[in-house]
C-alpha cells in the first residue's frame, strides 16, 4: 500500500466524517456509524505526517505549507463545523499536523545535541512534548494534545509495528472514547505501507480539506 492510496483512504474516511458531523442528526444510529468510519483518517494522516518528516527533501518548507493551510483551512473550517467566519474554541487539523511536525524537528535536534547523553535526551524529550500538548490545548486544536501524542508516538516507534499498533489504541483511548477500538484499524492499512510514494499528489490533501469544508458548508447553507 503506497502513500498515495493510505492518503485517499484518510481523505474518502474523513469526507463520510464531516458529512456525517455536519448533515446527520446524532440520535440517529446512522450518525454513530459514519462518525465511526471517521476514526480511520487522523491516525493514518498522523502517521502520513511522520513519514514525510523523514521523507521530505525540505523539512522547512514542509512546515511552512502546514502552516500556511492551517489558516487557509480556518474560515472554511469554522463556516463548516459553526457557521461563523471566526470560532476561537476549535482551530482545524492543520493546526495540530503544524504542532507536530515542529515538535519532530525540535526533538530530532534535540537527540543529535545529546547523542551521548541518553537521559538528557529523554527528559527533554518529554518536557518539551508535554510543552507542545500544552500549546495544542491551548490552542484548542483539532484533537489537542491527543493528536499530539499519538504523531510523537509514531515518531519514536517508527518502523516497528507492533508498538505503533500499541501506542495507537493507548492513545486513542483518550483521543476518541468509544471509536478507539474503530481507530486502531487504521492499523491494518497501515500495516501494509510498502514505503513507496505511489501517484504523486503532493497538494492532494492541502487542497481538498479546505476545499470540501466549503462545498459542505454551502449544501448545509443554500441547498438543504
Amino acid at each position: 500500500m503506497t502513500t498515495f492510496m493510505l492518503k485517499m483512504i484518510a481523505i474518502i474516511t474523513m469526507l463520510i466524517d464531516h458529512s456525517a458531523a455536519i448533515f446527520v442528526p446524532n440520535n440517529l444510529p446512522m450518525y454513530w456509524v459514519l462518525r465511526g468510519i471517521g476514526r480511520l483518517a487522523f491516525p493514518i494522516f498522523a502517521f502520513l505526517l511522520v513519514e514525510g518528516f523523514f521523507h521530505t527533501r525540505d523539512v522547512k518548507k514542509y512546515l511552512i505549507r502546514l502552516g500556511l493551510f492551517a489558516f487557509i483551512s480556518e474560515i472554511p473550517f469554522d463556516l463548516a463545523f459553526y457557521k461563523t467566519f471566526f470560532y476561537p474554541g476549535h482551530q482545524n487539523i492543520f493546526f495540530t499536523l503544524f504542532l507536530g511536525l515542529l515538535l519532530m524537528m525540535i526533538l530530532k535536534k534535540a537527540e543529535e545535541r545529546f547523542k551521548k547523553k541518553t537521559i538528557i535526551s529523554n527528559i527533554l524529550d518529554a518536557v518539551i512534548t508535554v510543552g507542545f500538548c500544552i500549546i495544542a490545548v491551548l490552542l484548542a486544536t483539532d484533537y489537542n494534545y491527543s493528536g499530539i501524542l499519538l504523531i510523537i508516538s509514531f515518531y519514536l516507534f517508527r518502523g516497528n509495528k507492533i508498538l505503533l499498533t500499541l501506542s495507537l489504541l493507548i492513545v486513542t483511548g483518550y483521543l476518541m472514547g468509544p471509536f478507539s477500538a474503530i481507530a486502531t484499524l487504521s492499523m491494518i492499512f497501515i500495516w501494509f505501507y510498502n514505503g513507496k510514494k505511489g501517484r504523486d499528489a503532493k497538494y492532494l490533501f492541502y487542497i481538498f480539506y479546505p476545499a470540501h469544508l466549503l462545498i459542505l458548508f454551502f449544501i448545509s447553507k443554500f441547498v438543504l
